[in-house]
């Protein structure tokens, strides 16, 4: 019998060792001569990047065949260092977090993998995707060599990826083919020695036998030029292809091309209008690629949801993310078809490789509609205080050991009969003033408030302060981002100013155990920010939109899950509910309310309002009235712009003291009266870019904030693919525009760069211009 069982051990150690032989040399990846190997045939990526904490995991195979029946034959996907290591040292690859099994799925389906680990991933998630617990420690620097601390941190991260991801790599039977290096690096710093130990630390990690690459702009990719590493390059829908690559492919002749985020869309803000592109711009520059030979990654196939605390921000301006990702990808939000996914799906039946196919589309999920019901159990927030820490100092909330959510400081004011102004240094990101549980007065970061006018008393008063954080910048030098109030707090009248100092500190952080831990009872909130509560049943289950126009701002969790910020401002005004969450039967429904509800009731739609803006203050430049007077004015420069999209430097062959920076657009290469400007820096006496960090803009005689996304402020956002546009009705009085930007300090200048609109042949790009410096501000 001990014969037979060892007889029969060996047959199955045998049977599975040649099954994993034969798994291991399946496929093979490489780079050939202008083009990717697979199996040593020609071979064009196809990606769809996913993101897989913005799906829920029961949907995670449905999305991967939606992408892969529209085309695809590889998932692309960002690993979220925060998500996995919430605590310092606590790692966390299982449930919704359970990487391994999204990357199986993936080949399940036939479908590659392309890994992008990081450690900074952008993503308009909270901070990029690195951890918020490193902003305990004072000084830190991230994305750089410099900061021991982040160094190490971020290579213990990686061993743990690789732990999970490293046997799945292409040649030892897997199915990943590329790892990325950081990300678009080159937006951030211009440290190669950076960049070459991420590298080493991606491969020290087990990352040892794949091919790695990195991402970047058409402007700034040599950042990121290393050995055996792929240069990629950035871009969006409608941009020329050919522009695009054209110094990559001068450089590198010999190596592949490669989109390594080819935007669908774009995200919106809270604040802003629903962003969209057009189906014919998506399909018309990825048929230039694939007519081209040109890999892509669509960035996004299907955006999903920014669900719980993770929105990111941007910064300058502050201006922070909705929970939607909807991004107008082809595939929605709720994982449905559109018009671009069907566009692209008949685009890409003509351009598979050989030996691909089509595969059917899967079933639609069932969506359904919830009748209206009222959440009628109500937990005021003054009633439900946390037990309080004791600060002498104003401190973020970082440094009381809370990641996310809501923070609230309380101190003591004395008795004055005259006016006096609170000035918080500063708001991160939007608070509510009280004076003895009378609210006064909110302050947002976004509009750059940081003033309130405190009523007077003939007592001693109690100040709170509640302070929600809305997304921590997830991109540029702001990074270092963090919340609560993070410098000081000054009280101001006309008789000097004081420091508050001894506070007590309330902590309301934003997993669902805290929040059912409160008080309910059915009673008025009575203008206090408070916590809701109801219920609903339902005789079947399936995807919803919660309609919340009727609610303020803050947080919503239905069964414990949580799905998400809310904000009456717009333009999103549902919030997507995933049918798996739901069940049949009782389901419970928690919302806090900051900023208090117009009813108390929710209803369930079949289909989301991403597209309602509901402002208190419009983002204008240009008060009523208002106009710029330059007759006394003498311009430093008179030119014309070289026509196409790419960026252009200007030198003033002098150098020149100024605050105030004014470009007027004189005329347009179309002629159309219109006037649009992608990025501009302006440039010191050493020919360096000026930081953009405290930038504002003083005044745009025209822009375009209602029907689109193209204020004035898109000039320095950081972002090549949005832009100042003036509004659309403008044309009709035509040139000049102008725009003065206020650069938050004196400086010696020397000239300005500047990127037209990105795409192609398209209105508004500026010809004749002419700037004007000043230290002082213009006469308007």
């Amino acid at each position: 019998m001990r014969k037979l069982s060892i007889l029969f051990l060996f047959l199955l150690s045998f049977i599975s060792g040649s099954c994993n032989s034969k798994i291991k040399n399946k496929d093979t990846f490489a780079l050939g001569q202008q083009e990717f190997l697979m199996n040593g045939e020609p071979f064009v990526i196809r990606a769809a990047e996913l993101h897989y904490p913005r799906i829920p995991k029961e949907y995670w195979e449905h999305r991967i065949e939606m992408c892969k029946s529209m085309g695809m034959n590889t998932i692309c996907l960002y690993v979220f260092w925060n998500l996995h290591e919430q605590q310092e040292g606590v790692y966390n690859f299982s449930g919704q977090n359970d990487l391994k099994a999204f990357c199986e799925l993936a080949q399940k389906h036939g479908m590659y993998i392309i890994l992008r680990p990081g450690p900074y991933v952008c993503a308009e998630w909270d901070m990029g995707g690195l951890p918020w617990w490193l902003l305990k420690k004072k000084g830190i620097k991230v994305r750089t060599k410099e900061d021991t601390y982040f160094m190490e941190s971020m290579g213990r991260f990686l061993k743990q990826v690789a732990k999970e991801l490293a046997p799945m790599q292409i040649n030892k039977g897997g199915n990943i083919i590329m790892v990325q290096v950081e990300n678009e690096y080159p937006s951030f710093g211009r440290d190669k020695e950076y960049m070459k130990r991420v590298k080493q630390s991606v491969v020290d990690a087990g990352f040892d036998d794949v091919q790695l690459f990195t991402c970047a702009w058409s402007s700034n990719y040599r950042e990121t030029v290393l050995d055996s590493v792929l240069c990629t390059l950035n871009f969006g829908a409608g941009s020329n292809i050919d522009d695009q690559f054209k110094s990559l492919k001068q450089e590198q002749p010999n190596t592949p091309l490669m989109c390594s985020e080819y935007w669908s869309g774009w995200f919106d803000h809270w604040g802003r209008p629903h962003e969209t592109r057009s189906t014919e711009s998506l399909c018309g520059s990825m048929k230039d690629m694939l007519d081209r030979g040109i890999s892509f990654s669509l960035y996004m196939a299907h955006g999903g949801t920014t669900f719980g605390q993770w929105g990111g921000a941007n910064t300058p301006p502050y201006s922070t993310m909705c929970t939607s990702y909807d991004y107008d990808a082809p595939i929605s939000e709720s994982g449905a078809t559109t018009e671009k996914y069907f566009a692209v799906r008949n685009l890409l039946s003509k351009y598979l490789n050989k030996g691909e196919t089509l595969s059917e589309t899967p079933d639609a999920l069932p969506v359904i509609e919830i009748p209206s019901f009222t959440l009628d159990e109500v937990a005021p927030l003054f009633d439900n205080l946390p037990k309080a820490n004791q600060s002498a100092e104003i401190q973020s909330m970082e440094m009381f050991d809370q990641g996310w959510g809501r923070i609230l400081y309380r101190t003591k004011i004395g008795a004055s009969s005259e006016q006096r102004m609170l000035s918080i240094d500063e708001v991160h990101d939007w608070a509510l003033v009280f004076v003895d549980g009378k609210r006064i007065g909110k302050l947002d970061r976004r509009l750059g408030e940081k003033t309130l006018t405190l009523p007077t008393t003939n007592k001693e008063a109690v100040l709170d302060i509640l302070v929600e954080a809305t997304g921590r910048v997830n991109y540029g030098e702001g990074i270092i981002d963090r919340k609560g109030i993070t410098k000081s707090i000054q009280l101001v009248s006309e008789t000097g100013s004081s420091e508050l100092k001894n506070w007590e500190v309330y902590n309301f952080p934003v997993d669902y155990k805290f929040q059912k831990a409160m008080k309910f009872e059915k009673k008025a909130a009575n203008g206090q920010p408070a916590w809701y509560r109801g219920s609903f049943k339902l005789d079947k289950t399936g995807d919803t939109f919660l309609d919340v126009s009727n609610w303020g701002k803050g947080m919503i969790w239905v069964n414990g899950y949580n799905i998400g910020r809310f904000w009456k401002i717009g333009p999103q005004q549902t919030l997507y509910m995933p049918g798996c969450w739901l069940r049949k039967g009782n389901n419970e429904i928690i919302i806090l309310d900051l900023d208090g509800p117009q009813t108390q009731t929710v209803s369930g739609l079949s289909k989301p309002i991403l597209d309602k803006l509901v402002l208190d203050k419009k983002i204008q430049h240009r008060k009523e009235g208002e106009n710029l007077d330059l007759s006394k004015e003498e311009p430093v420069k008179t030119a014309a712009f070289a026509s196409g999209n790419t960026w252009q430097e200007v030198r003033f062959g002098k150098t020149i003291e100024a605050r105030y920076f004014c470009l007027e657009a004189c005329s347009s290469f179309k002629n159309d009266g219109f006037a649009s400007i992608a990025e501009l820096y302006v440039q010191d006496e050493n020919n360096k870019s000026i930081s953009r960090q405290n930038w504002s803009i003083v005044y745009a005689d025209s822009e375009e904030s209602s029907a689109a996304n193209a204020d004035a402020e898109k000039v320095y956002d950081m972002q090549e693919s949005t832009f100042w546009h003036t509004n659309w009705s403008d044309n009709k009085t035509g040139f000049p525009h102008q725009i003065i930007i206020d650069l938050g300090g004196v400086y010696k200048v020397s000239g300005f760069r500047y990127l037209p609109r990105p795409q192609a042949d398209y209105p508004g790009i500026i010809k004749d211009y002419k700037i004007y410096l000043k230290t002082e501000p213009f006469k308007l």
